[in-house]
């Protein structure tokens, strides 16, 4: 027997539609370099969306064709959000922190049409001129400087849209048409290319707004500090969209002062971003005494957020939501929230499975395997394997990849995280199968190895990196930074100390470097393999030792 439903097809056009007919007065505040921000509301997106798509159409831009931005977080890249796929064509949003042979990489496999570019980023993209055969128009979203001409046919963003019509329909898309790609981060080999459909997009962005995920809703106020650029965002943009939140950008501006200051006066609810930068205004927020009333929620992933940075955001009254994904799962595919049988835990055990990745969200399933067997192993929170997910927003494969197929596994996405599971179901990542650490046969987790010097109350950023040893195969570095007040006034052996009563003795570090800063990716986690290199005197001086 068949049913009887509707068959409407779940589009980005369906998430437009809300906030052209639902609420158009809704606020869209992007902050400025200096003054004032600039202010209007989802009603005037809307009729800009439409103006940009009709104008892209103009341009010969069609079904299936890719528009790129390169860009932060502002007003007109939601409209680019919004105009690019609901006309047809594949948003792709650049990297603007990757190395220029990467970007050009990237340009050039995807076969970029277009490329929406802020000013400030241009001269990046100037650089690539006769390297990228495709593009044909280069938009220029903000103020600051001009074209030095070595790019042909740049215009001006605002003189483009102006060329465009108001009153532009959305063409019908198959739900399972592109909507957007992104590229992963490539640090093995070329980034990979993942295609997110109209109809991913959706299911995404309603798991999560649900209460018991970001809990997103329409007296909202979101601002997250994750890049555009990013995995979308982390699905945010269209996520708060279709609940009717409003929503701040940021811009470029992601200094503690800046993103505290903003926070505080747009009433900001909700909020996302990497550890790092959490734990800049969390030292900010002690040190000043300064207070954000209105905020209850900091959507923190991208990398383990340590226990001190969950404990010390619930001393000023704001939940650490912790979150696990990435690109390939658009990103959301765990979160942690405590289920109402925990309620009457401890602190300190409440603490311990808020620190966890969570428990899987809606429509996703998990699985870890053995990394050596292949063998699906318990959720008894001791055994630990590679995390394997699936679900209607999990990538099947990569875009244009011949390598593609040893990513996956029977239907999984293997993901390249080690996990255990507890039999709550809770997530916990022990670390990526290229960053665990094997000494004498014994794995040491790096993350948990950095949370744990993460608590020290003068340290504000830690990695451990495991470098090759004669004897022990293997065995833990770690780089620390002390918190500003405490430059010149920590100590290795302060470290050492505090550490020998948290981890077993074979796993604390052999050496333990104060720096003054730590390598990180172009999305704020650290740069593991960056600091390997750093750290080559070391791996010279250990090679010398009799095995």
């Amino acid at each position: 027997m068949l049913s009887t439903m509707m068959d409407a097809p779940l589009s980005i056009s369906s998430i437009f539609w809300r906030i052209e007919r639902l609420y158009a007065d809704k606020p869209v505040v992007t902050q400025r370099a200096a003054g004032e921000p600039d202010r209007t509301t989802y009603g005037e997106v809307a009729r800009r969306s439409r103006r940009l798509a009709s104008a892209l159409a103009q341009q010969g831009i069609g079904p299936g064709d890719r528009v790129a931005t390169f860009g932060f977080n502002t007003q007109r890249h939601l409209e680019c959000y919004f105009a690019i796929p609901c006309m047809g064509a594949v948003l792709h949003t650049l990297n603007v922190r990757l190395f220029e042979d990467q970007l050009e990489y990237i340009i050039n496999h995807a076969e970029d049409q277009v490329i929406f570019a802020d000013r400030s980023v241009l001269p990046v993209l100037e650089r690539l001129a006769g390297k990228i055969p495709t593009v044909r128009l280069v938009v220029l979203m903000n103020e600051g400087a001009e074209s030095t001409g070595v790019l042909p046919n740049v215009v001006d963003y605002e003189e483009f849209l102006a060329t465009g019509d108001a009153g532009y329909e959305w063409p019908e898309v198959d739900e399972r048409a592109a909507a957007a790609m992104c590229y992963t981060s490539g640090t093995t080999g070329n980034p990979k290319g993942v295609v997110y459909s109209h109809r991913s997009t959706v299911i995404h962005s309603l798991v999560a707004a649900l209460p018991n995920n970001v809990g997103l809703g329409e007296s909202d106020t979101v601002m997250y500090a994750v890049p555009m650029f990013h995995a979308n965002a982390w699905g945010l943009p269209y996520a708060a969209a279709l609940a009717g939140a409003a929503q701040i950008f940021s811009d470029r501006y992601l200094d503690p002062e800046r993103i505290l200051s903003l926070l505080d006066a747009e009433g900001v609810t909700i909020t996302a971003g990497v550890p790092t930068i959490w734990l800049g205004v969390l030292n900010l927020l002690d040190k000043s005494g300064r207070r954000l009333p209105r905020l209850r929620t900091v959507l923190c992933g991208g990398s383990a957020a340590p226990p001190a940075l969950i404990a010390g955001l619930r001393r000023h009254d704001i939940h650490l939501l912790h979150a696990w994904g990435m690109t390939e799962t658009s990103p959301l595919a765990s979160l942690t929230r405590l289920k109402a049988s925990m309620e009457g835990l401890t602190e300190d055990q409440k603490l311990r499975y808020l620190a966890k990745q969570g428990v899987i969200v809606p429509t996703v399933e998990c699985r870890i395997m053995d990394i050596g067997t292949g063998q699906e192993l318990p959720w008894d929170g001791t055994a630990f394997g590679e995390l394997q997910v699936r679900g209607p927003y999990i990538t099947g494969t990569y875009y244009n990849d011949p390598t593609a197929a040893e990513k996956f596994m029977d239907g999984w996405l293997r993901t390249g995280d080690v996990a255990t599971i507890d039999p709550d179901g809770y997530i916990q990542l022990v670390d990526r199968t290229k960053d665990l650490v094997k000494s004498g046969g014994e794995w040491i987790s790096s993350v948990e190895l950095e949370g744990t010097i993460m608590a020290h109350p003068k340290v504000l950023e830690a990695a451990v990196v495991g470098l090759p040893h004669p004897h022990w195969s293997e065995r833990p570095v770690a780089a620390v930074v002390a918190k500003p007040e405490h430059a010149g006034d920590l100590t290795p052996e302060e470290i050492r100390a505090f550490l020998t009563d948290k981890v077993a003795r074979w796993w604390l570090p052999d050496e333990i470097l104060i720096v003054d800063e730590l390598p990180k990716t172009s999305v704020g986690k650290f740069a593991k393999n960056r600091l390997r290199e750093q750290l080559a005197a070391i791996t010279e001086k250990w090679a010398a030792l009799p095995a």
